[in-house]
């Protein structure tokens, strides 16, 4: 297996420390690194083919989490994460909204950090487990649904509830974001609130494993592909 990362960061030892831990993700590891925002943008416009993205909030060319949103827009094709120093829920509710596809702290271990990426190169999605923790008991604005605890062994709220069925249906973050009337950073929060709740990494798997346990009835169809936007 061969895969192709692009490397975004002013701080040089955390790009050689980052090199060690993104080695262990395949056979063969292509690392295109870059010390400020720009120059990142044009590795990206100039081979579009990178598997993967890493992109720090602060540095030289850099907008904060705006410009999560224009690599975005400019390399929709790529999987984003952020490695960042900064722990503010808000940073990270933003840079999910704008297209990331996960949220690791720079303070992780090189463990947390392999497994996180690994998630996310497998098409899931990758939070901060505090964060995680936040959803789980209850993120969105709804509450949770009392009957929906007693009969859900995971204790899924009921947006993220409503998230898994939609999630069945093989509808895009996107889609799922215009039916519960929500932010796309927070339809992926839920996503991968679900996700660590039914201990599974992927759509397939969640669908599979929520159909096993009676969330859901009937066979599972839906296609694995956590990207869609």
């Amino acid at each position: 297996m061969k895969i192709k990362v692009l490397m975004v960061d002013d701080h040089v030892l955390f790009r050689d420390g980052m090199r060690y831990v993104l080695q262990q993700l395949a056979d063969e590891v292509e690392v295109i690194d870059s010390g400020n925002f720009n120059d990142g943008m044009k590795h990206a416009a100039m081979s579009p083919d990178f598997d993967l993205a890493l992109l720090d909030l602060n540095m030289p060319g850099s907008d904060g989490v705006k410009s999560v949103l224009l690599f975005h827009e400019s390399n929709p094709s790529i999987p984003l994460v952020v490695v960042s120093g900064s722990d503010q829920r808000e940073d990270i509710e933003k840079v999910m909204e704008y297209g990331a596809m996960g949220f690791i702290s720079k303070m992780s271990s090189s463990k947390i950090m392999l497994g996180a990426l690994r998630m996310v190169l497998d098409g899931g999605v990758y939070l901060p487990p505090q964060l995680l923790q936040q959803a789980i008991a209850g993120l969105d604005q709804g509450g949770v649904d009392k009957r929906t605890v007693r009969n859900n062994k995971n204790w899924l709220t009921t947006r993220q509830m409503q998230t898994l069925q939609l999630l069945a249906e093989g509808l895009s973050n996107k889609e799922i974001s215009e039916r519960l009337d929500l932010a796309e950073g927070t339809v992926k929060i839920h996503t991968a609130a679900v996700y660590q709740a039914l201990r599974v990494n992927s759509r397939l798997e969640a669908v599979s494993a929520a159909r096993r346990l009676g969330f859901l009835p009937g066979p599972a169809s839906v296609t694995d592909d956590s990207n869609s936007q």
